[in-house]
């Protein structure tokens, strides 16, 4: 399973290279329209390879979508949490009552009176 891996992140590695190699040409991106960059005295334009670009895309595309699931989940998980707290709680009870009824007895005499 290790070498499918190595494998698939080699044949991955390669095809990023390759496009990143034939899309070498300059791109202008403009952060704002003209109208409003006026107003702005930030830089408006800036000068980038095309697979920077890409690239970017990309990875800004996979961190909107994890943040995006993160919070969808945040109920699921919640939910989750209170139960693993109730089943602590129930589990301390039942050894609790165990050792009150049971007074020196075995465990199971003393469940079934």
């Amino acid at each position: 399973m290790r070498y499918i891996r190595l494998v698939f992140l080699a044949i991955l590695g390669i095809l990023l290279l390759t496009l990143a190699l034939a899309n070498r040409g300059p791109v202008t991106l403009h952060m704002l329209p003209e109208s409003i960059a006026g107003f702005v005295p930030l830089p408006n334009a800036i000068s980038l390879p095309v697979f920077v670009v890409i690239f970017a895309g990309i990875v800004l595309g996979l961190l909107i979508g994890f943040v995006w699931e993160w919070l969808r989940e945040h109920r699921h998980r919640a939910e989750a949490a209170r139960q693993r707290r109730e089943a602590a709680k129930l589990k301390q009870e039942v050894s609790s009552l165990r050792e009150k009824k049971a007074d020196g007895r075995d465990d199971v005499l003393a469940l079934l009176e």
